[in-house]
């Protein structure tokens, strides 16, 4: 139930829209904005009052939430749209926003006087915005982050991280290691399949193993169903992958396996395009091979998980 904070949300895509949902229907005042009318008449339709621009959005809200795909479409919202400098004294600026934390220190730094920030980038796909149970990693200092999570905790579950920018540094570990373990599934159906192992039973036995994964038991339907997830494009995930090769520079060893995602990622762009579902990862082997990945089964697509 609202705390009485109106919130400001910018950004209404696959994760955003499904996100600023869930906040209407906990019963919270939300005004919402994004380039795209159609997302902002959606949002209105569940109960948003639509803001006329970013700067808007900001001026109007306590608890301004941002949702953006990358680092540069938050710094073209935040200092160039004038959102930052919109937001009044005593307001909260979340960015949920897998960004670069040096990007996020320094806007915080720049912010009015007044106005705290902390971030707190989200995990869980486009069903766990949609049903509430997500991860949130937040850091920051703790009044601010005490309280934002009275509201993002209706998203999901809320992690304090440290510092401000911890919170993006432990959402890129997470990351880390899903694309780590999407590479590694298509080579092992490949490898299993190579062998005369029907795909059923090499997924049961993956799913009922040492081998199971939130990535086999999430990701390996959209790869049975041919659709690779196309609500994380590839190209999301060659940006992540940046960042993290940019906190690998303060790593003192090689992170060999993932050097290895980020070229199996890269390899997947080249041959496809960068706007294909990210589990493109995947269908690389299966051309290589002449395999095939497709099963029949109930394998609902994550943007069309109902509410549970």
């Amino acid at each position: 139930m609202s705390n009485g904070d109106i919130i400001g949300f910018i950004g209404l895509g696959n994760m955003g829209g499904p996100m600023c949902e869930r906040l209407l229907a906990a019963g919270h005042q939300v005004i919402a904005f994004d380039l795209d009318d159609a997302k902002v008449a959606h949002a209105a339709a569940h109960g948003a009052r639509p803001a006329e621009s970013a700067a808007d959005c900001a001026a109007r809200a306590d608890v301004l939430l941002t949702s953006l795909p990358r680092p540069d479409h938050v710094e073209a919202v935040m200092v160039t749209a004038g959102a930052l400098a919109a937001l009044r004294a005593g307001s909260l600026w979340v960015d949920l926003t897998t960004n670069r934390k040096e990007l996020v220190a320094r806007l915080a730094a720049e912010a009015p006087p007044g106005v705290d920030v902390v971030d707190s980038p989200v995990t869980g796909a486009v069903d766990g915005a949609r049903n509430g149970r997500l991860t949130l990693f937040i850091g920051g200092a703790e009044a601010p982050v005490a309280r934002a999570t009275g509201i993002i905790e209706e998203l999901g579950t809320v992690i304090p991280c440290g510092a401000l920018g911890t919170g993006n540094v432990v959402k890129l570990v997470t990351n880390q290691l899903w694309f780590v373990a999407a590479a590694a599934l298509g080579e092992g159906f490949a490898l299993g399949m190579s062998h005369g192992v029907e795909l059923s039973t090499l997924y049961r036995a993956i799913i009922e193993s040492v081998g199971d994964s939130f990535v086999a038991r999430h990701d390996g339907p959209s790869i049975f169903a041919g659709h690779y997830d196309p609500s994380f494009s590839v190209d999301l995930c060659l940006k992540d992958l940046g960042l993290l090769h940019e906190l690998q520079a303060d790593v003192d060893a090689p992170l060999l396996l993932t050097d290895a995602a980020r070229a199996a990622f890269r390899d997947a762009g080249n041959r496809y395009g960068g706007d294909v579902g990210e589990l493109h990862v995947a269908k690389r082997l299966e051309d290589d091979t002449g395999l095939s990945f497709r099963m029949d089964g109930d394998w609902t697509a994550p943007w069309e998980v109902t509410d549970q």
